[in-house]
Formats: structure tokens, sequence, C-alpha cells
């Protein structure tokens, strides 16, 4: 589950509009916004390479960070969007959203598999077909949990896994009411091509 809620540092950032945010990403920084909460808008400037450090640890728009501005009250915020330039790919602007603990929001979280040698199918050669990597959830924003895991012990050639069929985290809900897949364990290519021979017999 989620634990110590991890620093953001910004600056506020003077001027609004394409002129601004073009002299910040200038100046080494990515332009963002933070919004919510009944409050006004604040324009915000983010150090490229502090952002990029905090980008490639991954999870970056499932983490609920303590954003930290000079002059500024800390106030915990969520990633919206981070736009990127279509050729280089780089952050370009960054959104955020103020939230509270007690706030329930919409986030894809991590999707884990555990015990693969307890899995008969798998020890015969079958294969693990994930079909979703993440599911979207709806948590509680002071307690977003890190993954969602599934347990592979019992699981056979031809076993469906469906998200009714794995424990969530204590307060974290599916998005969509239908008990979709999240994986299931296929047979080895030369058993499947066995099996058509067969069938077509």
């Amino acid at each position: 589950m989620a634990g110590q809620i991890p620093d953001l540092i910004a600056t506020v950032r003077t001027g609004t509009g394409k002129g601004a945010a073009r002299q910040a990403r200038r100046d080494g920084n990515v332009p963002g916004i933070v919004y919510g909460d009944g409050k006004e808008p604040v324009a915000l400037n983010l150090n490229y390479y502090y952002l990029l450090k905090h980008l490639k640890a991954g999870r970056f728009l499932q983490t609920l960070f303590n954003l930290k501005v000079d002059g500024h009250e800390d106030v915990h915020v969520i990633c919206r969007g981070v736009q990127r330039d279509v050729v280089k790919d780089l952050a370009t602007h960054v959104d955020f959203m103020r939230i509270h603990d007690e706030s329930r929001i919409n986030l894809f979280i991590h999707v884990t598999f555990e015990n693969h040698d307890k899995a008969p199918g798998l020890k015969r050669g079958g294969a693990l077909t994930i079909v979703r990597p993440e599911v979207e959830l709806e948590v509680l924003a002071g307690d977003i949990p890190d993954h969602v895991t599934v347990d592979l012990t019992g699981k056979d050639i031809g076993d469906v896994i469906h998200i009714n069929d794995i424990t969530l985290p204590n307060g974290a809900k599916p998005t969509i009411s239908r008990n979709f897949v999240i994986a299931n364990i296929a047979a080895p290519s030369g058993l499947m091509a066995a099996a058509e021979e067969a069938a077509e017999a």
C-alpha cells in the first residue's frame, strides 16, 4: 500500500501565456499548473532534470505528491497530464490537481503476478497471457495502492483470471462493473497445433 507521500518541489511561474511558458523552457524548466479544491489555479515551474528523474522513476500519474511551493501552503496533488513534444518526446507541460486524502479518485494501478512456480499450467509449458497489465480502480487518495496482486497458485492451462477472482486492496473498487479478464494461461503452441489438427481430423 501507499507509504510516505513524496515531496515535489516547484516554484511559482511569473507571467502567463505561451511567452512565459517558452521562457520557462529556455531557463531549463517545465511549466505547469495546479488547480482544483475551489482555489485559484497557480502557474508553476519545475526544473526539467528534477521532473525527468521523477518521470523515469515510473508511476508518476499514479503517485500522490506533497507539492511544496515557496510562499504557499503544502498541498497534496496528483498529476492529471503530462504534455510532451511530439518529436523529441520531452515533457513540455504538467497539470496537477489538488486533492484531499479522503477524496476518491480513479487511477490505473499496476497488476503483479506471483507464485508462477505453483501454477501447474505454467509448469506444463503454458504461457501466461496478460490481458490487462493495469486496471483502473477507484481508490482513496490518501491510500493509493502500489499494485494489485494475482496469485497464480493452482492455475492450469485454459484457466481465465477475472477481476472478481483477485482480492483488491481495502477501499479500492473497479471503475467497470463488468467482470473483465485480467489474464489467462494459454496452451503451449505445440499443444495448440496438435489440438487444432485433431479437431480438423
